[in-house]
């Protein structure tokens, strides 16, 4: 079995920490700033989207300008504020979500590439064991449970 090393990463022990200090602080930071929906509330929820920028910029232009047509229950101010958090919080979303994606791939490929070293290495063990080497069964025997199907509830254990 050939195996491809695509991740060979060593992160030293200071950069962790200042990268975790580092999302510490975007949690501290931004979490009084966050709100958390539920999915039938996100399912029910209209949303803006790239295509709906423009006409909301318009609507609240039109409102400043022309407010006789704003319904009493609008609070104008209160619309520009939420305009403003999109504002800002849509460029660090996509900072964010360029990150989770690149973080989430080299954790992918590097799980990928422990786990294929880890069957090579079981694998090895595994014909060793029906050589019998000297303390390959045990570690065989161990191993091997990963791959065992479960017992049916019917089955008796012993």
């Amino acid at each position: 079995m050939s195996t491809m090393n695509s991740v060979s990463i060593d992160i030293p022990e200071e950069e962790l920490t200042e990268i975790n200090n580092a999302i510490a602080t975007l949690k501290t930071k931004l979490s009084p700033y966050l709100i958390a929906i539920t999915p039938s509330e996100r399912q029910a929820v209209p949303k803006m989207s790239d295509g709906t920028i423009p006409f909301v910029e318009k609507a609240m232009d039109y409102a400043r300008e022309d407010a006789q047509f704003l319904p009493p229950y609008t609070d104008l101010d209160e619309v520009h504020k939420d305009w403003n958090a999109v504002k800002h919080l849509v460029p660090m979303l996509r900072d964010i979500q360029q990150l989770e994606s690149n973080l989430n791939d080299t954790v992918m490929v590097a799980g990928s590439e422990a786990y294929l070293g880890a069957l090579s290495y079981y694998n090895s063990v595994k014909y060793a064991s029906k050589l019998n080497v000297a303390d390959a069964k045990i570690i065989y025997e161990d191993l091997k449970q990963r791959f065992q199907k479960s017992r049916t509830s019917g089955e008796a254990e012993g």
